[in-house]
């Protein structure tokens, strides 16, 4: 065999083997995508209690407002959410934001964590899961281009998000109990405070005077910001077209971005809900 044929050999055992490694190391993301659904699925209550609207007598008034709108009397109080969502994402900034179709899945059972998949369409394609224990993402469905997680760091910026959708996708989830406290900051503003595993968030809802909630905020922990520094920053976004799934009144369209209430805020996600379930424990799947 000739220097330029074995070469040519060579070259492409090594490219079939990474290509093999790269599709082994996907079907490994999957398994573990998979496992994270199954996981959080299973902590949707088999028999859920009723939402009494007495049992929150106590709070202010904001609080008990934005309830009263979220939650219908003697509606069964689930707590994980499976979202289907379809929208634009920018992975550019606000002067050229580079818009791109999306498509999700999400599963969102707070405070316990979350699973973001998505495609993201473009020349290449994005893909990849966001999670309370990982963001990774590939181009073209198999060259990593993000792989982060197992850090403290992101581990508590997941938490800021997880709770932040938990207090307008899945307000059962997050009625006053243990490490769940509420407050009113001032008149038309539901704050929640949530304490788990080490971990403490706050989250500001900004009511109408139903007490829909028309935007959230929050202190995130963050490194998106020029000098790619984890730090807390004003995170937040717009909530619209509330609909009734199960007794529970949520926003089938989102935006949020970083820097919320600055100059620099830029609504890099622009969200269209599809559907809203809650899944049972039995039938849940990712």
């Amino acid at each position: 065999m000739s220097l330029p044929l074995l070469a040519t050999v060579g070259l492409s055992c090594a490219v079939a083997g990474g290509v093999a490694a790269l599709s082994s190391l996907r079907r490994r993301d999957t398994r573990d995508d998979d496992a994270e659904y199954t996981r959080l699925a299973a902590l949707q209550p088999t028999q859920p209690a009723r939402h009494d609207p007495a049992a929150l007598a106590a709070c202010p008034e904001p609080v008990r407002r934005y309830f009263s709108h979220a939650i219908a009397p003697g509606a069964p109080l689930w707590r994980v959410a499976m979202i289907d969502m379809r929208g634009q994402f920018s992975l550019g900034t606000r002067e050229r934001p580079g818009w791109r179709p999306m498509l999700a899945r999400q599963i969102l059972a707070a405070p316990h964590g979350f699973v973001w998949a998505v495609n993201i369409a473009g020349t290449p394609a994005i893909s990849g899961s966001d999670s309370g224990r990982w963001t990774r993402f590939r181009l073209a469905g198999l060259l990593p281009v993000a792989r982060q997680g197992g850090d403290a760091d992101h581990r508590r910026s997941a938490f800021g998000r997880g709770i932040a959708e938990a207090a307008f996708w899945t307000p059962a989830a997050l009625l006053p109990g243990p490490g769940i406290e509420w407050q009113a900051p001032d008149g038309d503003t539901a704050r929640v405070c949530v304490t788990h595993d080490g971990l403490q968030q706050s989250v500001d809802l900004h009511l109408d005077e139903l007490g829909c909630p028309r935007r959230v905020s929050f202190q995130r922990w963050s490194n998106a910001n020029p000098a790619k520094r984890y730090q807390l920053q004003p995170f937040g976004g717009m909530l619209s077209d509330f609909r009734e799934v199960e007794g529970q009144r949520l926003p089938f369209r989102v935006e949020a971005g970083n820097h919320w209430g600055t100059n620099a805020y830029f609504p890099f996600f622009k969200a269209e809900v599809m559907s809203i379930h809650f899944p049972r424990p039995a039938a849940a799947s990712g």
